[in-house]
C-alpha cells in the first residue's frame, strides 16, 4: 500500500511469502480494502474541496492495525522474521515486545521522524507536504509512538525518504503523491528532541546506528569500533540553523521542515573514513560503497 506498485494484498501470496521467506521480510502495513472504502466515501463527500486533513481519516488507525496484526499473526504462525516499517498508531505498538534483546527478537518494528514530529493539527498549515503513507495521525498516536520507542518495543528510527517534486505535492489532495524528503533532517530532528529531553543521545544512537546494523546484520557498520568503516557526522552544538530553501540539499528543493529552527548544525560527514561533506559543500569525488551483510 505505497508508491511504486508494490502492493501485496492477495492472501495466498502473503501466506506464501511468510511461509517461505529465508530472511527478514520488511512490510508496509495498511489494509487496502479499508482504505479503498474510506477513499470512496470521502471522494464522494468532498470531491474537489478535499484537503490533506482527510488523510488520517482515509488511511486510518484501523487500516494500519488490521494489516500490522495480520503480519504479526502470520509471522508467529510460520516463524517468519518480519520488520514492520513506519508505525504510525498507538494501537500498533501493543503488537510488539521489549522482553527480548534485539539480536534475539523475531518481530521488530520502526518509526519515522515525521510520525514522531507532526500530528493531525499540522495538516492545516503543511497540507500535502506532510501527506505520507501511513498518515500522520493524532497527538496521542505521536506520544504513544515515543513511549514505545523509548521502552524498546520499537527498535529503529527511519525516514521513509520519498523526494517527490513540489509540483507533484502541490496538486489537489487526491492527486498528490504521498511521501516527502527527510534524510537531510533526520539527525537534526532527533537531536532537537534530545535537546528538549525527549530522548538521550545514547538511545538516539542506538535506534539510528546500532540497531539497524544489528537488525540487518550489516558488516562493520553502525558502531565506532576499530576495524569498522568510519561513517561519521560532526555536529556544531548550540549553533542554531533554520531550514530554508538556500540550505536544503535535496534535488527536489523542498522540505516539510522548512522554517524549523534547529539548535545544532551538521558541519562534516565522513563516508568510509573520507570527508564527503563540509559546511554545505559536497566532495563530489567521494563515493559510497556497496553494503555487505553477515548472513
Amino acid at each position: 500500500s505505497s508508491t511504486g506498485n508494490m502492493l501485496v494484498d492477495d492472501q495466498q501470496t502473503l501466506q506464501g511469502i511468510f511461509a517461505e521467506a529465508a530472511t527478514i521480510v520488511a512490510v508496509h502495513c495498511e489494509h487496502e480494502p479499508t482504505i479503498l472504502k474510506n477513499n470512496q466515501l470521502y471522494q464522494q463527500k468532498y470531491k474537489d474541496t478535499a484537503t490533506a486533513s482527510l488523510h488520517p481519516l482515509i488511511r486510518n488507525a484501523e487500516a494500519c492495525y488490521k494489516s500490522s496484526s495480520q503480519a504479526v499473526e502470520l509471522a508467529e504462525k510460520y516463524g517468519t522474521r518480519p520488520h514492520v516499517l513506519h508505525l504510525s498508531t498507538a494501537m500498533e505498538t501493543a503488537l510488539f515486545s521489549n522482553k527480548t534483546p534485539l539480536a534475539e527478537k523475531k518481530i521488530t518494528a520502526e518509526v519515522c521522524l515525521h510520525h514522531l514530529w507532526f500530528n493531525e493539527n499540522d495538516y492545516e498549515l503543511k497540507g500535502n507536504l506532510i501527506k505520507w503513507n501511513p498518515a500522520v495521525k493524532t497527538e496521542n498516536d505521536r506520544l504513544k509512538l515515543w513511549e514505545a520507542l523509548l521502552d524498546g518495543r520499537l527498535d529503529v528510527v527511519a525516514t521513509d525518504h520519498a523526494p517527490h517534486t513540489l509540483e507533484e505535492k502541490s496538486r489537489p489532495y487526491f492527486e498528490a503523491p504521498s511521501g516527502g524528503p527527510m534524510v537531510q533532517h533526520l539527525l537534526l530532528g532527533m537531536l532537537e528532541m534530545s535537546t528538549k529531553g525527549m530522548i538521550s543521545l545514547e538511545t538516539m544512537v542506538e535506534k539510528m546506528c546500532h540497531n539497524p546494523a544489528i537488525l540487518f546484520q550489516i558488516h562493520q557498520r553502525g558502531f565506532i569500533r576499530e576495524g569498522y568503516f568510519a561513517d561519521l557526522v560532526l555536529i556544531a552544538e548550540n549553533e542554531p540553523e533554520t531550514v530554508t530553501k538556500d540550505n536544503i540539499l535535496y534535488k527536489c528543493g523542498w522540505s516539510p521542515l522548512e522554517g524549523t529552527k534547529f539548535s545544532h548544525r551538521i558541519t562534516h560527514t565522513f563516508i568510509n573514513g573520507e570527508l564527503a561533506y563540509e559546511n554545505g559543500k559536497f566532495k563530489e569525488d567521494i563515493k559510497g560503497m556497496r553494503l555487505q551483510f553477515n548472513r
